[in-house]
């Protein structure tokens, strides 16, 4: 099968960028809420980024953490518990007090006349199975007669590892995937060649490496999205790097921002002694933190199973309509991680099993890193 010339993509103009809210107006609002995508949407956002668990009856969720603790009042792990009788009754802490919603409701929200604009960046968690994640949603998707034409081309699929590839492929074929991570070495070794944009914490992209990988995305027609972006100088940075999108809590400040700098360039400028120190700001900016946050995320990956996709499922990617039904297999928690695949032979990485239940039982991953997960 011939590889199609890819069509290389220009840095878009300041005009052009787009505002993604994370998991809504999260900033004043309570994160991944009704009210908060609706908040971003009356803000001006272009698209929205939210994130997807399922219940143990196999309700799909708009809702970040695996657990419902941090932001809400319920308690334990989203996949042990039923939608029904338990979590429809579980509201957020932060006010103004709201029910955690539905994929399906989300979906609804989106088809309204208003907002058929909008793009859903979906963070697909790890904790998930793919087999009963995207199915499922499929079938929510498939409910709108004309989904193929009016939905599914606005929802993205942000997948963290590559078992989540092919079920994609398999049951929503008509969505875009990008792959969401911190690790540029990561994309290129195990999302290039499967997905047509990647989803990078902003840090990434700060020094000369994240940069040539821009270029190069761009010259092979691949889209770069960027997040959380709330600092104001980060803002005018990523619309600088001409990125089809910038994740943000505070969806209000960037839409009037870049509205700023439509209307006067000169405001895109980081001025004064910021303009000297803001690339040595954050300690998220060097070369150590990158260095440490991506083999934290490599083990994170590894500890959820098989990052290569096998033969078998490579030919089912490589031949869209086949029917071959292609299953995955996360190995279990008792499996020593040195084991779980070929490619740990090669890596400076070891781990045992006592690694492996950890990372899959402690609610959090290499996103706390970043605050992604602020207490």
């Amino acid at each position: 099968m011939s590889t199609p010339t890819p069509t290389p993509i220009s840095p878009r103009q300041p005009k052009d960028v787009e505002c993604w809210g994370h998991r809504g107006a999260s900033a004043h609002l309570p994160e991944n809420t009704l009210a908060s995508f609706r908040a971003a949407i009356k803000e001006g956002c272009d698209g929205i980024e939210s994130d997807v668990h399922a219940t143990s009856d196999g309700v799909i969720l708009m809702f970040h953490d695996p657990t419902l603790d941090r932001t809400t009042t319920g308690k334990g792990l989203i996949k042990t518990q039923p939608w029904e009788g338990v979590i429809e009754h579980v509201r957020t802490t932060k006010e103004p007090i709201q029910p955690i919603p539905l994929f399906e409701e989300l979906i609804a929200l989106l088809m309204e006349p208003e907002n058929r604009h909008v793009t859903l960046n979906i963070d697909c968690k790890m904790q998930n199975d793919p087999e009963k994640l995207f199915p499922e949603m499929a079938r929510i998707i498939s409910k709108y007669p004309d989904h193929s034409t009016l939905l599914s081309p606005r929802l993205i699929l942000g997948l963290w590892h590559p078992l989540f590839i092919p079920p994609s492929m398999r049951h929503l074929p008509n969505c875009t995937r990008y792959h969401i991570g911190f690790s540029i070495p990561i994309v290129r070794e195990y999302f290039w060649d499967h997905c047509s944009g990647f989803s990078l914490a902003f840090p990434a992209l700060m020094n000369s490496t994240g940069q040539s990988f821009l270029r190069e995305c761009r010259e092979m027609g691949k889209e770069v999205t960027v997040w959380t972006v709330n600092d104001e100088n980060e803002m005018k940075s990523a619309i600088s790097w001409g990125v089809k999108a910038v994740l943000t809590d505070r969806v209000g400040r960037f839409v009037q921002l870049k509205q700023d700098i439509i209307n006067n360039p000169s405001k895109l400028n980081i001025t004064g002694l910021s303009k000297l120190t803001f690339p040595w700001s954050s300690w998220r900016y060097y070369t150590l933190a990158h260095v440490t946050i991506r083999s934290l995320t490599g083990m994170y990956l590894r500890a959820h199973g098989h990052m290569h996709i096998t033969p078998d499922q490579l030919e089912y990617l490589d031949s869209p309509s086949s029917n071959t039904t292609t299953t995955t297999t996360t190995p279990s928690a008792d499996d020593d991680l040195s084991s779980t695949g070929p490619e740990h032979a090669n890596s400076n990485i070891t781990a045992s099993s006592t690694l492996r239940r950890m990372s899959q039982s402690i609610p959090i991953s290499p996103e706390f890193l970043l605050n992604e997960n602020p207490e």
